[in-house]
């Protein structure tokens, strides 16, 4: 087995929308580099990137996978990536160890709904990126059109490299601009045949020629120097002016291809080799404590866990990027985040589910190994001695909120276990068991992301799920006072139960004023654990009620506030004030003055214009310009506030204020109108009271639940 050293090892993730070609490229490239004999095809269910059932069943790419191929005495890692937003958690993570992006773009559909929000995370990953002009096979290829798009979209700073010569259904050359040749292709593709560009093409080749020129050497000092003093520049300076520029993110050169038709892969791959960057040559890692770790195999052995996969009846696989040294067999390495020591027992090289094993990996390559026991997603391990911590991957919020439950009784523990599992694999997904709402709640990235999710629970974990809308955290207060005496009294043949209290509850505001017209004995401010407080006075005179009843009158009051009179919501911001009360010598005890204080503080609440409060939350929707006007009627249409907007770029920004029970349809309506082209973030900002009529709805569902009980 060839061992590659640190200069020799290239990462490239493929990046696009759906449909643009990914995965049919890396079976070219893979083709092109002897690992396969045969190119297989999505449609044909044999491609080595695409191998799992559930891809098969959808006919797309839903999770990452990564390839390698030796070319040339370099050893390039694919990363293949899916094409959906839904799916970001998968494109992080690979972007996160790649060092340099391929994002292809479809030349019949130009710059596409994906290809854009995957370009806004090329731009935070500040990631070296060529574009690759795919499909200029089909009949409705417009090459000039998608380059026009993406100068609108990515900026002046696209570069052709190459064109098609004649793009549709007879497409078999593209020139060279770079290197001044046309290369033409037989009917099977792979490597073709240099020749000089025809006449023709003559004027158009030097034109973009000069064009690429003065583009690279006004990116560089040192070759603008150059090109002054000679006018021109040779290949070797371009292609060193386009290496420190795609390094810099500020280059994009644009190349051609027929993936299906495996044209143009060669050359692609020759550039990768020749131009893009290595691991070492990129900026450094840093660690959480902001120092930098240098990228040499020499270096303190030290990795980074960017994915991991549950296989069944073998475990978790877990995906790695060598930070630094020289990772071998049997390498004891100490998980920063865990504390605990894991042990190499094997390295793999991938070829989608096909693992090689190998003896080392060297400081930038990626790779493979099982059985980590204490490992998991985004955990950095090093050499004893020596801790590091890297940065983690930040996935994005969830969007998408939905409750689950399995249909069959029995099955809680297994589906707790699916869970966590489904956690485990992708950390863009995050599960709660609200206690608050009885439910447990999954919140992803969109209705595909949870189409795989069920696909995962029903198929592989082999269980029956229902999903469901989840209910809605409210908050429930009042907004006047009122007073009330309740007698809690049962006499049931032996010892009885007697308890009587009197009590006023008022709406509790910071910054209020003491009560008046009672004595205080004692006051408890209490932090509620979900927000709001509630102050709890003692004002009883002359031996009234025991003092020792008085943390069973808290109890009650608290029990009732945990599951309020109106909707069974949590109770928040309300002032107690117990001012006088009876007990018996006898029947009075903890349990009698814990109902009282329950069903007073209930009668109370009834009677103190309760209202009912819902989360707002504040909501940052990235849209398309075109479709800003829709997207402001669909929000105001969801009892909604739009608080502004800006622009940028060909996007709108608009911020605006979302009930949370609005949220799940009006991400949905969002979808729908958008088509996918808009991206949303949401987070928490306060609660709001309900409209009258909402509220006496949700009242009345709820009173209806109780009574069916």
């Amino acid at each position: 087995m060839t061992n590659f050293d640190i200069n020799h090892v290239k990462n490239v993730v493929l990046l696009g929308h759906t449909g643009s070609g990914k995965t049919t490229l890396a079976e070219s490239l893979l083709f092109e580099a002897g690992i396969i004999n045969r190119r297989g095809t999505v449609e044909d269910q044999n491609t080595v990137g695409d191998y799992s059932d559930m891809e098969h069943e959808k006919g797309k790419t839903l999770f990452s996978k990564l390839m390698n191929s030796k070319w040339r005495g370099y050893k390039i890692n694919i990363l293949d990536t899916p094409g959906y937003d839904d799916l970001s958690g998968e494109i992080i993570s690979a972007m996160r160890v790649a060092d340099c992006g391929l994002m292809l773009l479809n030349s019949k559909m130009g710059v596409e709904v994906g290809t854009d929000i995957i370009w806004q995370y090329t731009n935070d990953f500040k990631l070296p990126v060529i574009l690759a002009v795919n499909h200029l096979d089909n009949d409705k290829s417009d090459f000039d059109r998608t380059i026009t798009e993406a100068k609108e979209h990515f900026g002046n700073q696209v570069v052709i490299v190459q064109y098609p010569v004649n793009q549709g259904e007879q497409f078999d050359a593209v020139i060279d601009v770079l290197n001044m040749v046309m290369y033409k292709y037989s009917k099977n593709g792979g490597k073709p045949e240099k020749m000089a560009i025809p006449d023709a093409e003559k004027e158009k080749a030097n034109r973009l020629h000069q064009e690429l020129i003065e583009t690279i050497a006004g990116n560089d000092e040192n070759l603008m120097e150059k090109y002054f003093d000679k006018g021109e520049l040779d290949e070797d300076e371009m292609k060193l002016g386009l290496h420190h520029s795609l390094i810099k993110h500020e280059l994009f050169p644009v190349f051609c291809l027929s993936a299906k038709l495996n044209m143009g892969t060669g050359r692609l791959m020759g550039f990768i080799d020749n131009v893009c960057p290595s691991a070492f040559e990129m900026p450094k890692q840093k660690t959480i404590d902001g120092q930098e770790i240098t990228c040499s195999d020499k270096g303190n052995k030290a990795i980074f866990v960017y994915k991991t996969v549950t296989e069944p009846h073998i475990g978790d696989l877990s995906f790695f990027k060598v930070l630094s040294g020289t990772i071998k067999v049997g390498d004891e390495l100490t998980n920063e985040n865990t504390g605990q020591v894991e042990k190499i027992t094997q390295l793999f090289e991938m070829e989608g589910n096909k693992r090689i094993p190998v003896d080392e990996l060297v400081a930038g390559d990626i790779g493979a190994t099982q059985k980590l026991k204490n490992t998991h997603t985004n955990n950095t391990l090093h050499q004893k001695g020596f801790p590091i911590e890297i940065v983690p991957i930040q996935f994005p919020n969830p969007t998408y909120t939905i409750a689950v439950e399995g249909t069959k009784k029995g099955e809680e523990e297994k589906l707790s276990a699916a869970l966590h599992q489904l956690v485990e694999e992708d950390p863009s997904i995050r599960v709660e068991v609200s206690a608050e709402l009885r439910q447990t709640l999954i919140h992803c990235q969109g209705e595909l992301h949870l189409a795989v999710i069920k696909w995962k629970l029903e198929n592989a974990q082999k269980l029956s799920v229902r999903f469901q809308k989840p209910r809605v955290a409210y908050r429930e207060t009042i907004q006047t006072e009122a007073e009330t005496v309740y007698r809690h009294k049962k006499q049931s043949g032996g010892a009885g139960q007697f308890g009587e209290i009197a009590m006023k509850i008022e709406p509790w505001y910071d910054g209020m004023p003491e009560p008046t017209g009672v004595s205080i004995r004692g006051k408890e401010e209490i932090d509620l654990a979900w927000g709001g407080k509630l102050v709890y006075y003692n004002c009883i005179v002359g031996g009234a009620i025991d003092a020792r009843f008085h943390p069973s009158i808290l109890k009650g009051i608290m029990e009732k506030m945990q599951q309020g009179p109106l909707t069974g919501s949590h109770v928040q911001d309300v002032r107690v004030i117990v001012f006088d009360g009876k007990m018996h010598p006898v029947d009075s005890n903890d349990l009698s003055f814990k109902i009282a204080g329950m069903m007073a503080f209930k009668e109370n609440f009834i009677n103190a214009s309760p209202k009912l409060l819902e989360p707002i939350y504040k909501v940052t929707i990235t849209a398309p310009e075109e479709i800003t006007g829709a997207i402001m009627s669909t929000i105001q249409s969801h009892r909604s506030m739009v608080e502004g907007m800006d622009a940028e770029g060909h996007f709108t920004i608009i911020k605006a204020q979302i009930p949370i029970a609005e949220m799940h349809e009006f991400t949905n309506d969002l979808r729908s109108l958008s088509q996918g082209r808009a991206r949303i973030a949401m987070e928490f900002d306060h609660y709001e009271a309900v409209a009258y009529e909402i509220q006496s709805k949700l009242v009345a569902e709820f009173q209806k639940e109780v009574v069916e009980v």
